[in-house]
């Protein structure tokens, strides 16, 4: 048996533009499926609205986000949640971590840590934290 665990961030409005940031960021392929598309709201204002939406690299990295239901609350909260990305490859990790800094908020500029030979914390421009780092060499 095997299990997945995938990150799904919510929106009010801005998740075809945060997947298409993470796309970028990560270099990877955006899925979506829009209110209208699925004949899930009859307003049309929702039309464009993301009902499923996905960021998926070749290298197994996936996040998934939407535009929550019409009526339905929203509050993003604060501190609620950071999304970890975690690897073995500094170029790999430097390089999420450019494509993440536009515009975000560093909390913890990446760099050797205690805990490991690189690690890092921002807020990216959409509110959502991400902790990125690299591997402690195990021995």
């Amino acid at each position: 048996m095997s299990i997945e665990i995938t990150t799904h961030i919510n929106f009010d409005g801005q998740a075809r533009e945060a997947l298409d940031f993470w796309a970028a960021a990560f270099g990877g392929t955006v899925q979506a499926t829009t209110y209208g598309q699925m004949g899930a709201s009859q307003d049309p204002a929702w039309a464009d609205r993301i009902v499923f939406g996905q960021v998926t690299t070749e290298a197994g990295f996936r996040i998934m986000a939407f535009d929550v239901w019409p009526d339905q609350p929203y509050d993003q909260g604060t501190n609620g949640f950071y999304v970890f990305v975690h690897g073995d490859d500094a170029d790999e990790v430097t390089r999420y971590w450019d494509g993440l800094s536009d515009g975000a908020e560093v909390r913890q500029p990446l760099g050797p840590s205690p805990w490991a030979p690189l690690a890092g914390q921002l807020r990216d421009r959409f509110g959502v934290v991400w902790q990125l780092d690299v591997a402690a060499l195990q021995g």
